[in-house]
């Protein structure tokens, strides 16, 4: 029978295993897209078995959903969890566009933002991983929405304002500027972008 403490390295060596290969998915799929993330690929490029790879995950969905919630955690834990820290209105808004035009700037994928390079190469395609990436950009935008709608309530914001045009127009900001940053290489982009998104709020 095997001890509690030999059973509890070996979950935390599978749990090291899952990671290493979660964080592999996430960089080759941001320069391959979700749709060439394949268990060979992986087992290749980690130098691991396909059964080893597939293991921990069931199946290449579930290895796909793996890493698009990679993906969707490290924004949050780089945009909205230190958000969460300042003093809501205002004040939090800053600081959201500060930490996003910086989390674009100094993206951790090599194609700049997961979510914007999956949304373009999903969007066309129905299917499980289309639906589960629509759940997640529209909880990231009622997210932003209601930030927007706490700061008119506080009155920092105008109420003139529509809270939904807010939203497409930040959105739309970050895409231009993830755009100008990986394929024009403009090295502004990211002031530009903080410049804009500040002005739509406080116009």
């Amino acid at each position: 029978m095997l001890s509690s403490s030999t059973m509890r390295r070996s979950a935390e060596a599978a749990q090291l295993t899952r990671e290493r290969i979660v964080a592999t998915g996430v960089t080759k799929a941001s320069t391959d897209g979700l749709s060439a993330l394949t268990i060979g690929t992986l087992a290749e490029a980690l130098g691991m078995s396909k059964a080893g790879i597939v293991g921990p995950f069931g199946s290449r969905a579930g290895l796909q959903f793996a890493v698009l919630t990679k993906a969707a955690d490290m924004f949050i834990a780089a945009v909205v969890a230190p958000s969460m820290e300042v003093e809501s209105g205002l004040p939090r808004l800053r600081v959201m566009i500060d930490l996003w035009c910086g989390y674009l700037d100094s993206s951790p994928f090599p194609n700049g933002c997961f979510i914007t390079a999956a949304s373009c190469e999903l969007d066309g395609r129905p299917g499980e991983l289309r639906s589960f990436l629509l759940a997640t950009v529209t909880r990231w935008r009622a997210f932003l929405r209601e930030q927007i709608v706490i700061a008119q309530e506080a009155g920092d914001i105008t109420t003139t304002l529509d809270a939904d045009d807010l939203v497409t127009a930040l959105t739309g900001i970050a895409m231009a500027a993830n755009q100008e940053i990986q394929l024009l290489g403009d090295a502004t982009a990211p002031a530009r972008a903080r410049r804009l998104m500040l002005a739509a709020i406080t116009r």
